[in-house]
């Protein structure tokens, strides 16, 4: 049996291109990096299994990420526990804020701004482009990053008009 191939990827080429994103992703939303790993593995074999056709690999990514959000969407919701602070403190990821990326500020933003603003910053995706991905309407999706803007600038300290 010929090897399937995904927007002209093979398995592994798509893995190794993507694992960055799907990485990313996992770990914004779910901030501790067994689970994240978890997810993590979870999609990259949903693609194997699923072998999906696609357009191209913008159409590839996007698949990938709103297989990644679900993912640990469905794994938050199956693994609500109650875990011990001392615990919870250890795992928790956690970047450096003069590391110049915008990840450290994203994981502070609340959980409904982190998908928009991280689609938007890092993967630069156009709005019309994340309300696809994310199923919602681009209003939704430009409330959002609206709303998120402001809380970035309150998490780097000020309106940066110095």
């Amino acid at each position: 049996m010929a090897e399937h191939l995904f927007a002209g990827l093979t398995y592994e080429q798509a893995v190794r291109k993507y694992t960055q994103t799907v990485g990313s992703v996992c770990v914004m939303r779910l901030q501790n990096w067994a689970d994240a790993e978890d997810c993590f593995q979870n999609v990259f074999l949903k693609l194997y299994d699923k072998a999906p056709t696609f357009r191209d690999e913008e159409h590839l990514k996007a698949w990938l990420i709103r297989v990644a959000i679900n993912e640990c969407r469905n794994y938050i919701r199956q693994n609500r526990r109650t875990v011990p602070l001392e615990e919870a403190e250890r795992q928790t990821v956690t970047f450096s804020e003069t590391s110049g990326d915008l990840s450290w500020a994203l994981m502070k933003t609340p959980k409904k701004y982190r998908d928009a603003l991280y689609l938007y910053y890092c993967e630069n995706y156009k709005v019309a482009e994340i309300a696809q991905i994310l199923g919602i309407r681009e209003n939704s999706v430009k409330t959002l990053l609206y709303q998120g803007r402001k809380i970035l600038k309150s998490i780097y300290g000020g309106d940066g008009s110095e």
